[in-house]
């Protein structure tokens, strides 16, 4: 059963437990960057993201939320766009994020995809979601679904973001928040909080072993493959 002859040894490795299990800690608070899906004066899913905020900086964390308003869609304005340049700089600070989307004709909101679509895979050389972490949360103004948080985990994953288990789905969202905007006592802000808690924890436990988690045979195959050929072409 050992018998891998499409295996290049040169470039595989045995997983370094000591890198992996016992890294340098950060000792500054966790980076969180909030994303929701709505620019309604009202919007059940930024008073969400606010509630959010709020726990997670009980929690220890630092937090920034971006303002989709003014953003433009994609392809429809240069990356060097003001709000882009805001957006994709404050993923690139963040160590996880939240996003949190209203569900529009059963699936997330437009404004919510504009974001992501915006969030390039590669920057500059440096993948700017890969190895960060991510919660997903939504609210619906009718009975309980979970479209949006469904197909923002499929973003997620395309993003490769560590996406975390737990998710918060709040129906008739206008039934919890009060006139002040903050959100009322219930389960649906119990399963909230949770999430929260759950992000914080696997943000702590993976921010500092990213360099060790996304270390992959086929990139350093792929790589060592770009370098020979760079350094043994014949012209230039």
């Amino acid at each position: 059963m050992a018998d891998t002859p499409n295996l290049d040894q040169a470039h595989f490795r045995p997983i370094d437990t000591n890198q992996l299990l016992s890294p340098v800690r950060a000792t500054h608070a966790p980076r969180i960057l909030l994303l929701y899906g709505s620019l309604r004066e009202r919007s059940f899913s930024r008073l969400m993201t606010e509630e959010a905020a709020r726990i997670l900086t009980q929690f220890g964390a630092q937090t920034r939320t971006f303002s989709p308003s003014g953003l433009p869609l994609p392809d429809d304005a240069d990356a060097d766009h003001p709000k882009v340049q805001e957006l994709r700089d404050l993923v690139t600070w963040s160590e996880g994020m939240v996003w949190c989307s209203p569900e529009r004709h059963g699936a997330m909101t437009g404004i919510m995809k504009t974001q992501i679509d915006w969030i390039p895979l590669s920057l500059g050389g440096v993948r700017p979601t890969q190895g960060k972490t991510l919660a997903v949360m939504q609210v619906s103004g009718g009975s309980q679904s979970f479209n949006a948080v469904n197909q923002l985990r499929i973003l997620g994953r395309w993003m490769r973001l560590l996406t975390i288990p737990n998710q918060s789905s709040t129906p008739k969202a206008f039934l919890e928040f009060d006139d002040a905007g903050r959100m009322k006592p219930s389960p649906f802000y119990d399963r909230m909080v949770d999430v929260m808690e759950e992000l914080m924890k696997f943000t702590l436990l993976t921010r500092d072993n990213k360099a060790c988690l996304l270390d992959r045979y086929s990139e350093r195959k792929e790589n060592a493959a770009e370098l020979s050929e760079r350094v043994n072409q014949t012209s230039i």
